[in-house]
């Protein structure tokens, strides 16, 4: 099956044929993006990751009936691997200018007092919040589900912004 036969395949199939058609696709093209990847991120970690998201890409693409020239889908998949790339690129490039922007100087973190944690400080200031209080931040923090207390999700952020706030100020304040 050629290129533009599988992408009509995938774009106007019933869903049998269209998984036979996806599973061609992948195979056909994933070793393709993975090597692109490679080529250009330089880690097959970032590639493994290249492959995942061109793949999804373009299916969504085929299966909408977005790609104007079928005969073209190798070329449509290199043009999102590049696209691709380069977002990765700029992400990692914003990341760094932050960390320049933002990151304290080791010479200044070492001059710092260390902070000590005190466990008894933090128990007593927890006991200070009310029941709903202590039991948003404790389920937020150790990932618990918060549906079994009944709040909405902005209920639950409201009150967890607060009783933060409250602890902060306990904290800082003891």
């Amino acid at each position: 099956m050629e290129d533009a036969e599988l992408a009509r395949a995938i774009a106007g199939s019933a869903p049998a044929i269209d998984a036979a058609a996806e599973g061609e696709f992948c195979r056909r093209f994933a070793p393709r993006v993975r090597l692109y990847g490679l080529r250009h991120l330089r880690d097959r970690h970032a590639a493994a990751d290249l492959v995942q998201q061109v793949l999804m890409m373009t299916l969504e693409r085929l299966r909408a009936g977005k790609l104007r020239e079928p005969e073209r889908l190798a070329s449509f998949v290199l043009g999102t691997c590049r696209m691709v790339c380069m977002d990765q690129r700029r992400g990692a490039a914003r990341r760094a200018d932050l960390l320049e922007e933002w990151v304290i100087p080791e010479e200044a973190v070492e001059d710092a007092e260390p902070r000590v944690f005190e466990r008894d400080r933090l128990a007593a200031c927890l006991e200070v919040l009310s029941e709903r209080e202590r039991s948003v931040v404790i389920s937020s923090f150790f990932e618990e589900s918060i549906s079994e207390l009944g709040l909405s999700g902005g209920n639950v952020r409201v009150i967890r912004h607060r009783a933060l706030g409250k602890l902060r100020t306990c904290m800082e304040s003891a």
